[in-house]
């Protein structure tokens, strides 16, 4: 392939062919500040557990306010079988006060302004903004995003915002959203950290990592 926005066509074409039920997130949420705190909820859990904590925990607090007034310790009950789960609660509670204190108590549309919210990075603020709002400022990268695109493109970084910021020179930006939500699906299907599933991935032929022989 000439390029790597070439590639890249091709690549998309075939992912979105093998995983048409994943061009969107897992994560179960009715509004922008449910997606934020399933999101940042998710750090190094699955997408299916936090779905698991989430029904109760919203059900508790069904607005925004009514985690104003809370302490961390009272999500534990909710959360607690997610990793990191204190840190989590701590950062949800700040992040609701940091909203209603900035925001008026709506969850902001903007990158420089979701990254200030505590306990939000890049990633998150990419997935809230990509599917709650449609709005495409940049790619989230997680775990499986950063395998991935190093076996397919050959980058040789763990750091998410080099990754990104190369990808977005050859990603289409209406394909930034889609990206994302198809390597992980690949990632999590053949293409694991720990293990290479070459025979069973539809990109065999044209990963330069692949042990397929071509």
């Amino acid at each position: 392939m000439k390029s790597a926005k070439d590639k890249t066509t091709v690549i998309l074409r075939r992912l979105k062919k093998r995983y048409p039920e994943e061009l969107r997130t897992r994560l179960h949420y009715g509004n922008p500040w449910e997606l934020l705190v399933a999101t940042m909820l998710s750090a190094q859990s699955q997408d299916a557990q936090v779905n698991k904590v989430t029904p109760a925990l919203f059900r508790k607090y069904p607005n925004i306010n009514d985690y104003l007034g809370e302490k961390p310790t009272d999500l534990y009950p909710y959360v607690r079988t997610l990793g990191l789960y204190r840190n989590k609660s701590k950062n949800i509670i700040k992040a609701a006060r940091y909203i209603n204190d900035n925001f008026n108590s709506k969850v902001p549309r903007h990158m420089e302004q979701l990254v200030q919210i505590p306990g939000v990075g890049r990633k998150t603020a990419n997935v809230v903004q990509g599917n709650a709002f449609g709005i495409m400022e940049g790619i989230a990268i997680d775990t499986h995003c950063i395998t991935v695109a190093n076996r397919l493109f050959l980058f040789n970084t763990n750091n998410a915002e080099k990754i990104e910021n190369k990808m977005m020179e050859f990603v289409p930006k209406r394909e930034w959203i889609n990206v994302t939500h198809l390597l992980i699906a690949l990632g999590r299907d053949v293409c694991t950290a720990r293990r290479k599933y070459c025979k069973n991935c539809v990109l065999n032929d044209i990963c330069p990592s692949s042990t397929v022989n071509k």
